[in-house]
């Protein structure tokens, strides 16, 4: 099935090829089948602000490619866990051999040392927001390799505080490791689940905490940003970020997974961040 590519809107740099394609994950959690149906047509409708790398655990890698077809490609970004060098390798053979798959990325939870990696193959260690986090982000600075940070999950105590999530960003904006996000950021703004009573942080929240951040901004400061609810003014400071300073903020801050590729860009497109496209509009 082919689809025609739409007119993309036009979109600021701060949520350019921000959001990564995590449909396998809660509370989304996609069979294999759809996920990859939902993605194919991401990638040949179009939309700046899906990054068009597909996000899965190395253990469902043969699930995937059963369900791939011959004509097929992915950009994939594996979830290695225990991240260790023979996980990472035996990730990195199985995928390999295929040419429908282009591994961009590996990502899994700290074990204590880093895992050795193909040059030039980014690694994001995730590292536990709540605390004990300094250890492991001195040896990913010292690697110069990247973080992944846990910002919610299924349990009320898998979602950080803003003081806790605006300690470790700032620390990576010090150190200069740049981070990608996971879990829990559902929508721009934070908010209140009625359904769990979780108070879920946002990306555009994020996103403006990380500008912030290379800025030269304080823990305090970082974490206000978090914190902010009030969608006019938060969507106003997004706005108002420069061209440099969202380049210096998107190189702190790569990307998040979403469980959904379209509510982010219904998001950003209701803040008015997003310009919509005129019908027609492109060649």
């Amino acid at each position: 099935m082919t689809h025609e590519r739409v007119d993309e809107p036009l979109v600021p740099l701060l949520f350019s090829r921000l959001v990564d394609d995590a449909g396998l994950f809660p509370p989304e959690e996609l069979a294999m089948g759809a996920a990859l149906r939902r993605h194919l047509e991401d990638a040949e409708t179009g939309n700046p602000v899906l990054s068009g790398r597909f996000v899965c655990p190395a253990a469902r890698l043969g699930e995937l490619r059963r369900e791939l077809g011959d004509e097929d490609g992915l950009e994939l970004s594996l979830i290695v866990s225990p991240l260790s060098s023979e996980q990472v390798a035996a990730a990195c053979a199985a995928v390999g051999d295929d040419p429908r798959l282009e591994l961009v990325g590996i990502e899994g939870p700290f074990a204590g040392s880093l895992p050795e990696v193909p040059e030039g193959l980014p690694l994001f260690v995730e590292l536990p927001v709540a605390g004990g986090w300094e250890p492991g982000l001195e040896q990913v600075a010292d690697a110069s390799r990247h973080v992944k940070i846990r910002c919610g999950g299924l349990r009320a105590e898998l979602f950080p505080t803003p003081s806790e999530l605006a300690a470790l960003v700032h620390a990576c904006s010090d150190r200069g490791v740049a981070f990608k996000a996971t879990a829990g950021l559902h929508h721009a703004v934070r908010h209140e689940d009625p359904a769990t009573g979780f108070r879920h942080h946002g990306f555009v929240n994020l996103a403006v905490a990380a500008a912030r951040a290379v800025a030269g901004a304080s823990v305090g400061e970082v974490a206000s940003a978090l914190e902010n609810e009030k969608a006019a003014s938060l969507a106003g400071e997004a706005a108002a970020v420069s061209p440099g300073l969202a380049g210096r903020a998107r190189r702190l801050f790569v990307s998040y997974g979403s469980c959904s590729t379209s509510e982010p860009v219904e998001d950003l497109l209701r803040l008015g961040l997003l310009v919509p496209a005129e019908p027609g509009s492109r060649p």
